[in-house]
């Protein structure tokens, strides 16, 4: 059984708002062996509303639509799917006064505008809301059913927990969906496909999406079947291969990013690790910082972003940088060097190059980076060329960067 989710607001089309009620409203559809099959965001706006509800209720039995339920003028979402599945309106005094009683518990008089959210698609079950003001709305509508849930997640999750996925369950047949999610880095998008396609090409399902950004690329493999025994092994059956090719440069199989994978790495070994970055600008330090508990096994890091502070605070040779240039590789490798004897950590990582958009005095194309690596044993480096903007230059560094500690890691482990 497939379901379309449609987000109501003008807010979710503007930069500041993410759409976050549709991930959480996926992650429950498929539990349920539901196929989320589209997803569409429409401003406040009745007749386009409408029409998105005709159209998603025309091509899948589930449409959920998340937002609109509020007491203003812009909350269309009742008044849209009333008038796409041709029904009144019908005012509830019931919920009027249920309202009108939460607002006495807040010590506070309801206003008149409030009394919108006591209307009710005609033939529609209204779904109780504790958590708010603005109650849901299930509506069966030819063997489908449309389902009105508030926006404020903290009250959409509330009620689709509660009052959703009972009568949900009671509808779909049963069917599991499960999912294996590869994460992978350190080659390119069509190399990885390249590799793989010939295994999971063999199969409809499970369904086979790769998605690629930043050095990172994630394989999405979704079973579909009668049980959750059955899509386990069918995903296993597929998976296996498909990380036999893959090898080491399958670095998570939950989910979880690189640096969460990295920390989690370093402080089993009870390892810790430095930082001292040139190009990134604290980049690779921030993506250590990001993850909680970083404290364990981050100490800290240096910007050494001209020649002289990689000088006064890594001690780099200036004969060195005279020599090689500050994008080289001796130069990486000086700077890992120098970031470990000053803070005495196990592993210290050094990234120098050119983020673009012009070359600079070492005259090294743009893209150039080195990474470098330095632990009880060695100091060593690696050098890359990317190409795209700054931006992407840099995030790829810390990409490459964060690899280069997780296969040292692996090799010491």
């Amino acid at each position: 059984m497939n379901a379309e989710i449609i987000a109501a607001g003008s807010e979710l089309l503007t930069a500041e708002h993410v759409d976050t009620n549709s991930l959480h409203l996926t992650a429950e559809l498929n539990n349920l062996g539901v196929e989320v099959t589209a997803k569409a965001v429409i401003g406040d706006d009745r007749d386009r509303l409408a029409d998105a509800v005709r159209a998603a209720l025309s091509r899948s039995p589930i449409v959920i639509v998340s937002g609109g339920l509020g007491p203003t003028e812009d909350d269309v979402t009742r008044e849209a799917v009333a008038l796409a599945l041709d029904r009144k309106l019908v005012f509830h005094p019931e919920i009027a006064e249920q309202i009108e009683a939460r607002f006495a518990r807040m010590k506070r008089k309801m206003v008149e505008v409030n009394r919108r959210q006591a209307f009710v698609v005609e033939g529609a079950d209204a779904l109780p809301n504790d958590r708010g003001t603005a109650p849901g709305q299930w509506v069966e509508e030819s063997g489908g059913v449309v389902i009105l849930l508030p926006g404020p997640p903290h009250e959409l999750k509330a009620m689709f927990e509660r009052q959703c996925l009972p009568r949900l369950r009671r509808l779909v047949p049963g069917l599991a969906i499960r999912t294996l999610l590869l994460r992978v880095t350190g080659m390119p998008e069509s190399d990885l496909d390249q590799l793989i396609s010939p295994v999971y090409k063999k199969y409809l399902n499970p369904v086979t999406t790769i998605l690629a950004g930043n050095g990172d690329i994630q394989v999405h493999l979704r079973a579909r079947c009668a049980s959750v025994g059955e899509a386990e092994a069918l995903l296993a059956e597929v998976g296996a291969p498909i990380e036999a090719l893959l090898g080491d440069k399958i670095y998570s199989r939950n989910g979880d990013p690189l640096e969460v994978v990295v920390g989690e790495m370093l402080h089993k070994a009870h390892a810790t690790v430095a930082v001292a970055e040139s190009l990134t600008g604290g980049m690779l330090g921030e993506r250590f910082t990001t993850v909680p508990g970083s404290s364990r096994y981050f100490l800290g890091g240096f910007i050494a972003y001209s020649n002289a502070m990689k000088v006064d605070l890594l001690g780099v040779d200036p004969q060195l940088l005279a020599h090689f240039g500050a994008v080289s590789r001796e130069t990486a490798e000086a700077m890992a060097a120098g970031a470990r004897r000053v803070t005495k950590a196990t592993y210290a990582l050094a990234v120098t190059g050119v983020a673009g958009p012009e070359s600079g005095e070492d005259a090294a194309p743009v893209g150039t980076v080195y990474v470098a690596l330095a632990d009880p044993e060695k100091s060593v480096a690696v050098h890359r060329q990317f190409l795209g903007d700054r931006t992407r230059i840099r995030v790829f560094t810390t990409q490459m960067a964060l690899d280069v500690l997780r296969r040292r890691l692996m090799v010491r482990a």
